[in-house]
């Protein structure tokens, strides 16, 4: 597996999950793949590493062109995992998802899928995560395949900055219109726990909520480009320094 580009796949909702199936299939064209993903759900994990306890990993399948890794850790360990010890050489780019739900705006924060994104980006491999905005049971990750490979391709033949990874959503129409590069948009999750209570009669909380646009929503952010029915890909960058504000502190601390 040296004559063709390496290509790292891993996801957040488990190697058996839909989307991260119709992903390998839809790259196999495009490189040698190994997918190496947690052996079930992490979502909501961001960038979490497991520390206390060993993490462990199964080959679940072999062939030509295609191996496939199930891990114990989350979506972090199985990149770590794959490029340190696994792989005889850096991965020439890595896909994180499908996403079965979306990962717009502040959802890059809590995200498992952008996690390993994130971490690719910090070992200098070109990454991109990729989200389908559909929570539902039978949702088709066709369009997200389509994009995907595309901006894949672009990504091979380009690459990226460094320091820069991208976090591509898609809407759930049958046909996106096109893509937008975007900006991220502001604001937050509001009303986020439903309150139940166990058989016991105890409270107990359900993550649940909406997103709420901070005002003014500028018109470049990516979650108007999905309600439009367009793609949205966001540039994103490792490196938070909040470079414009450094000067001002350093005068403020001096007085």
């Amino acid at each position: 597996m040296k004559d063709k580009p390496l290509i790292l796949i891993t996801n957040d909702d488990g190697v058996n999950a839909k989307g991260i199936k119709e992903l390998t299939e839809c790259l196999r064209d495009l490189g040698d793949l190994v997918v190496f993903a947690p052996d079930g759900p992490r979502s909501g994990m961001s960038s979490a590493i497991t520390s206390l306890i060993p993490v462990t990993y199964t080959l679940l399948k072999e062939e030509p062109g295609v191996r496939i890794y199930s891990c114990s850790g989350a979506p972090v360990d199985c990149v770590k995992l794959a490029v340190n010890n696994i792989l005889d050489r850096k991965p020439d780019l890595l896909v994180s998802g499908i996403n079965h739900g979306g990962n717009m705006a502040v959802c890059v924060h809590y995200s498992g899928t952008m996690g390993a994104a994130i971490e690719g980006c910090i070992l200098d491999i070109p990454s991109i995560g990729i989200s389908l905005t559909d929570y539902t049971e039978g949702a088709g990750f066709g369009e997200c395949c389509r994009w995907g490979r595309k901006l894949a391709r672009c990504v091979l033949r380009e690459g990226l900055p460094a320091g820069t990874y991208l976090n591509l959503n898609i809407p759930p129409v049958s046909h996106v219109k096109d893509i937008k590069v975007c900006r991220q948009a502001a604001g937050r999750f509001i009303n986020e726990y439903m309150q139940s209570e166990n058989a016991a009669g105890d409270p107990v909380y359900w993550l649940t909520g909406c997103f709420d646009n901070a005002k003014p929503i500028h018109p470049e952010n990516d979650t108007l480009a999905l309600d439009a029915g367009y793609a949205s890909l966001v540039p994103c960058r490792i490196d938070v320094t909040d470079y414009d504000f450094m000067q001002k502190l350093h005068l403020i601390l001096k007085d």
